[in-house]
């Protein structure tokens, strides 16, 4: 018999091991939380034994600080107030228990009479005090008082704390990414890493993500972008969680991830707050939506009728954040265009910066040529404040923006009479705003008056370039190495892959030969050097770059998601002027100036579309590029714009 005990008891003691708490969902007045299992507190047992409500562990509080020694009931209700104001997540319910601190050393008297009124109007039914805070507080009215201490280092806020151990949990409001931006919500595991979100509201085949609270983070100097929320183009590797690069096999191959890419690790130790890892185009190729995305569904782009070309390959990025208020930044990555493409279509900053300005180490590569990390926004100043955060060693003391302004005429042909007018009219602020006349810009004219000993077409010269170097470094970077790995432990399978990126990679083992990759380099060297020498991409002492080259980007034409198109059967070949930064290295912001009507086959009605327009300038002035936006927001040349199917409301 005790022998049979004893091994019931290490039965149990087993099962007992392996036991983790993921956290709860929890609704409060209607509106879905969820509560994490990791603690970043405590308060003591006395205090949350008061609040317990009876058949739930969990109650609501919040954490307040007093701003100074002489604090009021009016006090109390502004700093309420603009919880409520400026946090998506707080809500009043979460002050039917609040705790009381003061911010400062000094102690802090509270009148029980003046606070009454205050507390009987947000109907508080406990106040806990911390030590320092003192007064004539048995009671007040119907609310009780007592004393109890949390940490310091848990931030104002509100917060769910268990009545039986007195932890204290951050609060996530639950969202539901109803367009399909999101591979998966991400949580902190408060050690550094991440986890995948162990929560599902009910939506029709999306996820549930959960963002924390504002009130958590204050911005500083080290951390300027603290407490703004990002998702991230799911090729960043991100410790604790895997990476799917738009594949599955590729996600259930490799798992967790042990470390977080520095591009990343450096917006989160700037304060930004991680939500999620953001669809992709497969490995960062270019798809179409309808018969391309085969693994996982392409996300939906907000715009017009809703059914729209997204764009990508950072396309999860884009859409969201055309989509969601409570997302704040998205990252996304830009080889060919793929950050420029999505900000098109779906009206919202994003660009490129010059190429190697940030690490790319830790990201799946399509080619280290051209890869570059960018972020998208919905606002001129945001995406200015974030980037020039984000880049390092930036050059900035410049005294002047460019005094000369160059017009790419190659999408001219292309606008109707409406988007047309509201380019030109655009362009005329910008004039007015610089001082400066635009003057029409040719590239291949340019280059044919002065390529020197380079070959005299440059549009024959870098017809392949892009398709021989992205698909021969991506086959011998990430595509032999996936297959070579899965087979190893598959039997010698082969996995499955989208019909883009594979065509793209046997295009690349027939074509993209040592020799043929050689030259794409020459070809990208003759081109760098003559758009910095004698093309539009000069430097200038004052201004960083001699002038801004600008163009015509997306047009408000129609291009609908349910269109099929031919099976792929390659890379995308050719030379436009979306190409020049890639191939100069230089930064490229696209923005966006309005929008033009269009009668939607999908509603049947009159629907809206984006007009967009691409500002270059000369390789390594990002900073500069950055502060003209910023300034030119502050103008009212550029201006934010709303998520949903119109920019402006």
């Amino acid at each position: 018999m005790l022998s049979s005990a004893f091994l019931l008891l290490s039965a149990a003691r087993l099962v007992t091991a392996d036991l983790v708490d993921n956290g709860s969902v929890l609704s409060l007045n209607g509106i879905s939380y969820y509560v994490g299992g990791v603690p970043i507190g405590q308060l003591d047992s006395t205090s949350t034994q008061a609040a317990m409500v009876p058949g739930t562990d969990l109650f609501p509080i919040t954490v307040i600080d007093t701003p100074g020694p002489d604090f009021q009931g009016l006090d109390l209700l502004d700093i309420t107030g603009q919880y409520d104001e400026e946090d998506d997540v707080f809500q009043p319910a979460f002050l039917e228990n609040i705790y009381l601190r003061s911010a400062s050393a000094m102690s802090l008297m509270l009148n029980g009479t003046d606070l009454e009124g205050a507390l009987s109007n947000l109907d508080t039914s406990l106040l806990i005090t911390s030590e320092g805070v003192s007064g004539d507080l048995q009671r007040i009215g119907g609310t009780r008082v007592m004393m109890g201490l949390i940490s310091r280092d848990v931030p104002k806020g509100p917060y769910f704390i268990s009545a039986a151990t007195g932890n204290v949990y951050k609060v996530h409001r639950l969202y539901g990414d109803d367009n399909l931006a999101f591979i998966q919500g991400v949580v902190s595991d408060e050690s550094g890493g991440y986890k995948s979100l162990p929560a599902v509201t009910e939506n029709v085949m999306t996820k549930s993500i959960a963002v924390p609270s504002r009130l958590y983070y204050t911005a500083s100097d080290d951390q300027p972008l603290a407490g703004l929320r990002f998702g991230v183009k799911d090729i960043y590797h991100v410790k604790g969680v895997g990476t799917s690069g738009g594949n599955r096999a590729y996600y259930y191959l490799y798992g967790a991830r042990n470390n977080t890419c520095p591009s990343i690790q450096r917006l989160i130790d700037l304060g930004a707050v991680l939500v999620g890892k953001m669809g992709t185009v497969q490995f960062a190729n270019g798809d179409k939506p309808t018969a391309d995305w085969v693994d996982f569904h392409a996300p939906f782009n907000p715009r017009g009728d809703g059914y729209q070309l997204p764009s990508g390959s950072s396309t999860g990025s884009g859409a969201g954040i055309a989509s969601y208020d409570w997302l704040d930044l998205a990252v996304g990555s830009d080889t060919g265009g793929s950050m420029r493409g999505p900000a098109g279509a779906s009206g919202v900053f994003g660009g490129r910066p010059s190429t190697g300005v940030i690490s790319m180490d830790g990201v799946i590569p399509l080619s280290p040529v051209s890869d570059s990390a960018g972020i998208f926004a919905r606002s001129g100043s945001l995406w200015a404040k974030a980037t020039q955060a984000w880049y390092q060693n930036l050059t900035s003391n410049y005294t002047s923006y460019p005094s000369i302004i160059h017009r790419g005429e190659w999408a001219s042909a292309a606008m109707s009479p409406e988007a047309r007018s509201v380019v030109d009219d655009w362009v005329v602020k910008l004039e007015d705003f610089l001082q400066a006349k635009t003057t029409p810009a040719n590239v291949m004219t340019r280059w044919g008056e002065t390529h020197g000993n380079a070959p005299a077409n440059v549009m024959e010269m870098l017809n392949l370039t892009y398709g021989v170097y992205i698909t021969h470094d991506q086959w011998r970077l990430l595509g032999k190495p996936f297959f070579d790995d899965y087979a190893a432990k598959n039997g010698g399978r082969r996995p499955f892959v989208n019909p883009g990126p594979l065509s793209r990679w046997q295009w690349g083992q027939t074509y993209a030969t040592d020799a043929a990759y050689d030259q794409a380099l020459r070809n990208i060297s003759f081109f760098k050097s003559w758009w910095e020498k004698d093309g539009f991409g000069r430097h200038d002492p004052e201004s960083c770059s001699e002038s801004l080259y600008i163009y015509a980007f997306s047009t408000g034409v129609p291009a609908y998601r349910t269109d099929y198109f031919a099976a792929p059967t390659g890379p995308p070949l050719g030379f436009t002027d979306q190409n020049v930064a890639i191939m100069a290295g230089v930064p490229e912001l696209v923005v966006p100036i309005g929008e033009v009507p269009y009668k939607s086959a999908i509603t049947l009605q009159t629907e809206y579309l984006p007009i967009t327009v691409a500002l270059r300038m000369a390789r390594g002035c990002d900073y500069v590029l950055a502060s003209l936006v910023s300034d030119l927001e502050a103008a009212g040349v550029l201006r934010a714009v709303a998520t949903g199917s119109r920019l402006y409301v």
